[in-house]
């Protein structure tokens, strides 16, 4: 008997990476799983070779409509959904003096703004459900896991943008918890470290990706290798996570297991603490 059995979910980003490794792991404990990514080749190819029932949603999530028609996707498929992991998103690293108003405003575009309007979406078949399950005894509960970051944490170096972006999830992480608890919708975040995805590879291999929005612009992905070896240096554990160990925490948050567990930003980051903290 898995964990989630029974149970659907929208994974957002999840054909690669920390997404894709959440998607199994979810698959595996019972749920049935919408897929989604950037690329929607790269998102049917991860759907077919996950072992459960997926279904697809590609497409830019930052464009007019995509958060709506993400979620009613998820309906139609599934008929309801149990859980929403706010996952989807990228780095576009820069000093500050550097940094463009574009390139600011996309990682808020993709990191804060994309979960809010995924939650909107989900708001009214949440609250209507939960209303409904009120009135008739029933206690039910609903998942959010916000994915943030270190970085919005305690700030990093080289990533304005991405670290004021995922400190936005924490304030929206706190204040959906606030105004949804009343329906038992437990909503938390994970604020992950030093993860191994191709965000975080050797920025020497030059693998590049186009930015969400209208520009195209080519972005590179990954960090110095010189940076890399020092991040393990700082990392109690010695080395960086592996996706499916990321994935582990998001699990336990979306099942009965956290039913108590509402408003929290979990750090997942074996033991790394390097930074402001406040």
């Amino acid at each position: 008997m898995g964990l989630l059995d029974g149970k659907s979910a929208i994974i957002t980003g999840s054909a690669r990476g920390i997404g894709r490794a959440t998607a199994e792991l979810f698959a595996g404990e019972g749920a049935r799983v919408l897929i989604n990514d950037l690329d929607g080749d790269v998102a049917e190819q991860a759907a077919k070779e996950i072992d459960g029932e997926t279904t697809v949603f590609a497409g830019d999530l930052t464009q007019p409509g995509a958060c709506d028609g993400l979620v009613q996707a998820g309906i139609d498929a599934f008929g309801s959904l149990d859980a929403v992991v706010n996952n989807a998103g990228y780095t576009w690293d820069g000093v500050l003096h550097k940094m463009s108003d574009e390139q600011f405003q996309a990682m808020l575009d993709i990191h804060t703004v994309v979960p809010f309007r995924v939650l909107r979406a989900l708001a009214p078949s949440w609250r209507e459900a939960a209303k409904a399950e009120k009135a008739e005894g029933k206690q039910v509960f609903r998942k959010i896991v916000n994915v943030s970051s270190i970085s919005g944490t305690m700030g990093n170096a080289g990533q304005a943008n991405y670290s004021a972006a995922k400190a936005g999830v924490t304030g929206l992480t706190k204040t959906v918890a606030k105004e949804w608890g009343q329906f038992n919708i437990n909503c938390n975040a994970v604020a992950f470290g030093f993860v191994e995805t191709r965000l975080t590879q050797a920025k020497e291999k030059g693998e590049t990706m186009t930015a969400a929005g209208e520009s195209g612009e080519k972005v590179e992905l990954g960090i110095p290798e010189q940076m890399r070896s020092m991040a393990s240096m700082m990392i109690p554990l010695g080395r960086p996570a592996q996706p499916e160990e990321a994935a582990g925490p998001v699990l336990f948050l979306c099942s009965d297991l956290a039913n108590y567990i509402h408003g929290q930003v979990i750090n997942v980051t074996g033991g790394q603490f390097t930074g402001m903290y406040s």
